[in-house]
């Protein structure tokens, strides 16, 4: 069994991607209003909001425990909405796994909006299992995202 790999994963949304790449890079604190149930708090640590090396502190429910996770804002692209988070300290990378990186961008596919959310990890033994309840939790909070603010 190999310690490190990748899951990928699609969301078709509604909204634009910018909404999510604003709301992900420069306002996190906005999602646990969204989904309340999901993100608890998100502070900033060290750096500036939304600039590449900050240092943002995750406060977060899955599977009915409460986690924290701190990551590095390692990469931002504009063009395609995109960010990529490096844990570097938490529940996730403290008991779990080596590495793990969370890459969240948007693209068009035929007339859809979707945003691809890839997980690159390194597990740091045989036994952990794939974090597929984590992209679980990411999949299920960019719903709420996009559900977010909608009337029906």
């Amino acid at each position: 069994m190999a310690l490190s790999g990748k899951l990928i994963g699609y969301v078709e949304i509604s909204k634009k991607g910018d909404v999510f790449h604003d709301l992900f890079r420069h306002n996190p604190n906005e999602i646990a209003v969204i989904s309340p149930d999901k993100i608890h708090a998100c502070e900033l640590l060290d750096g500036d909001r939304g600039a590449v090396g900050s240092l943002v502190h995750w406060h977060y429910s899955i599977d009915g425990k409460k986690k924290s996770d701190k990551a590095v804002i390692e990469a931002v692209n504009e063009e395609n909405h995109m960010i990529v988070f490096n844990a570097v300290g938490g529940d996730l990378v403290d008991d779990k796994f080596k590495t793990m990186k969370v890459i969240l961008h948007t693209e068009k596919k035929g007339d859809a909006q979707l945003i691809t959310l890839t997980l690159e990890f390194e597990k740091l033994n045989t036994s952990v299992p794939y974090p597929t309840s984590f992209m679980d939790f990411y999949c299920n909070l960019l719903k709420d995202i996009d559900a977010h603010g909608k009337t029906e």
